[in-house]
């Protein structure tokens, strides 16, 4: 799924290329790691990477049979995604440009989950890395509602899906993962 900046024939050329990928799932600020160890991986399977962000505030209105999809915004906020995308490619670029591997960036719409396994199912990717959530009371309510993406990811789709973790680990001897 792409944003409504390609063209059908461009993301089809664009996605021949980029057959047997590894994806890896950035949100602004990310940490650097997920993306280092996306960039570990596609050299060790000699592969190219995709950098992906998924804008949740835009929605599939309908896809094409050539699989183009058209999206719509949820609210009037227009360029939240898009500065979110430019900032999401600046800090690839930081990382992957001087890489010596084949990299590129996509803006996908809607539920991260199933957009990430969408994009897997059309570049027949080899591997899908994310990273775990950040600790918190806040984080802990968005996943009661909206689910982990690494798990959904796990249980939807027949792909390997390299989870990092992020943050400081959580000691054997406390109980409670997300105590705050």
């Amino acid at each position: 799924m792409t944003d409504d900046t390609s063209t059908p024939s461009d993301e089809a050329a664009q996605n021949a290329a980029l057959q047997k990928a590894v994806i890896v799932g950035i949100q602004p600020d990310h940490e650097r790691r997920v993306l280092d160890e996306a960039l570990r991986f596609a050299r060790l399977l000699g592969a190219p990477l995709v950098v992906v962000h998924v804008d949740v505030t835009r929605f599939v209105t309908y896809e094409d049979p050539d699989g183009y999809v058209h999206s719509a915004p949820i609210d009037i906020n227009f360029d939240a995604g898009a500065a979110e995308f430019e900032a999401v490619q600046a800090a690839a670029a930081e990382v992957l440009d001087d890489s010596g591997i084949t990299w590129t960036a996509r803006q996908l719409v809607g539920d991260p989950a199933l957009a990430i396994k969408q994009l897997a199912h059309k570049l027949d990717a080899q591997l899908i890395v994310v990273g775990t959530r950040k600790r918190g009371i806040g984080e802990s309510i968005r996943e009661f509602f909206t689910g982990s993406v690494a798990a959904r990811l796990t249980h939807r789709q027949h792909r390997s899906v390299l989870v990092v973790p992020l943050g400081e680990s959580v000691p054997d001897s406390q109980k409670e993962i997300w105590p705050e």
